[in-house]
């Protein structure tokens, strides 16, 4: 018996992995987490699976729930939303499983922050602008902040900043960050990414609450950066015609000329 967890991507049910998918339909049990995950994935479910939506319940039920399919050898799919590398619980559940002797998998997934930036049709790293992409968050109910970590420190790096579970505290957003990005920075909202109602806001900090819509208030992912959008950017050294690499050598004298996939 196995717990695999699964990491189910940010809604379309054709983000999912391959290995994923093998291993829900292989699974006579699913826990998932019902406010997150589109039916269509749990259709891959054998038909006669047992399917638990975990959305209302504690960790402790969500543990016994699965000691039970231990005790009955019954493989186990918990199945989550976006990757299950961050803010997703995960590191709780395992502990509790760890103290139990229950073996598990962990099988990641497309996070939230890569379809916001596929949704915008950006890359968040550009030459010259910036190489690095925060995913963070602001505090609430569910979880506090580290006092180093925090929007005013992140901002003075000025990289992009993928921030995560925080759109009802937009006006604090805007404030920690119009100092050092200032207010005409890029800025933008995408609601529920891949999802069929998948929206998507342009902005910068200075414009981002008045182009708010009512019906955003969860799901929401704020990227904020000089990357939103940019044009004006240095192209890579990666793909220049005189750029010396091992599949690609520019000269015989070149360290690389001699080198083929045998050597590494």
């Amino acid at each position: 018996m196995t717990v695999h967890f699964i990491g189910a991507g940010p809604g379309a049910p054709d983000l999912l992995t391959l290995r994923g998918l093998n291993l829900i339909a292989a699974s006579p049990v699913c826990l998932y987490a019902g406010s997150l995950i589109p039916e269509a994935i749990l259709e891959h479910c054998p038909t006669n699976a047992y399917l638990v939506n975990t959305a209302a319940m504690g960790l402790d039920e969500i543990i016994a729930e699965i000691k039970k399919c231990h005790a009955n050898d019954q493989d186990v799919v918990r199945l989550q939303s976006g990757d299950l590398s961050v803010w997703s619980a995960m590191g709780e559940q395992l502990r509790r499983l760890k103290a139990e002797g229950i073996p598990f998998t962990i099988t990641p997934g497309v996070p939230s922050f890569s379809a916001a930036a596929a949704a915008l049709g950006s890359e968040l790293t550009l030459p010259s602008i910036a190489q690095s992409v925060v995913l963070t968050r602001t505090p609430g109910r569910a979880s506090a902040m580290p006092p180093n970590e925090n929007l005013k420190n992140f901002a003075a790096t000025g990289a992009t900043l993928a921030i995560h579970l925080s759109i009802g505290n937009l006006d604090q957003v805007i404030e920690d960050l119009s100092p050092a990005y200032g207010t005409d920075c890029p800025a933008a909202i995408v609601y529920r990414a891949s999802w069929p109602d998948q929206q998507i806001i342009h902005a910068t900090l200075g414009t981002l609450k008045k182009a708010m819509t009512a019906n955003i208030n969860r799901t929401a992912l704020i990227l904020v950066g000089q990357v939103i959008g940019a044009k004006n950017f240095e192209e890579s050294c990666l793909y220049a015609a005189d750029y010396d690499r091992r599949y690609r050598p520019q000269t015989a004298e070149s360290p690389w000329a001699n080198w083929s996939e045998a050597d590494d």
